[in-house]
């Protein structure tokens, strides 16, 4: 496969599930993935990490490369060791990350992730929940991820996801530079 690679099969998501499912109005807490962006308009998110705002500045959104944790993100300690952790077994810096719920007969619709910042990072997508197995497409592959498994797949590439279950769909999907491209990206102050 050119646009997929799993790399885990062996991730216990229940741990992660019942740091969620702890927190009440978890999926209520931020809607501005359904808001603001209309190919993600069906899909719940809690962000855990973002853009840093301050270094906005002059740039499109999509062009920030700075990020850092949420204030959300705190009750979600798993979920942060998890990141934490993988991105220092990955030798790589950790970017944006969040949790997305796909519910039911719902879908993520085809686009590309644009802007500078994407074009440096890979994207990962760690399956906590999919009862059928989570149908993803990138150009003319698709996957079907199974609870658990976490994968890489190119983002740059024309993709969507689509919930065929009769049960809600669960990622931690979450962004990671490489270290050797840092200072490409940062300059010296790497």
């Amino acid at each position: 496969m050119k646009y997929f690679n799993c790399l885990k099969t062996d991730v216990d998501p229940k741990p992660f599930l019942d740091e969620i499912s702890g927190i009440d109005g978890a999926w209520d807490q931020s809607t501005g993935r359904q808001d603001k962006i209309a190919v993600q308009r069906e899909a719940l998110a809690i962000p855990l990490r973002g853009l840093r705002k301050s270094a906005i500045g002059e740039r499109k959104r999509r062009d920030v490369h700075e990020s850092r944790w949420t204030t959300g993100s705190k009750p979600y300690v798993l979920a942060r060791q998890f990141l934490e952790k993988f991105a220092a077994e990955q030798d790589s810096i950790l970017g944006r990350a969040k949790i997305v719920c796909l519910p039911a007969g719902k879908r993520v619709y085809p686009h590309i992730d644009r802007g500078e910042y994407y074009r440096v990072r890979n994207r990962y997508h760690l399956v906590l929940r999919s009862a059928t197995g989570s149908w993803l497409k990138a150009e003319d592959e698709d996957v079907r991820m199974k609870e658990g498994e976490l994968w890489w797949f190119d983002n740059d590439r024309m993709h969507e996801a689509f919930n065929e279950g009769d049960q809600d769909r669960i990622h931690m999907i979450f962004d990671m530079l490489p270290n050797n491209r840092a200072q490409e990206v940062f300059g010296t102050a790497a």
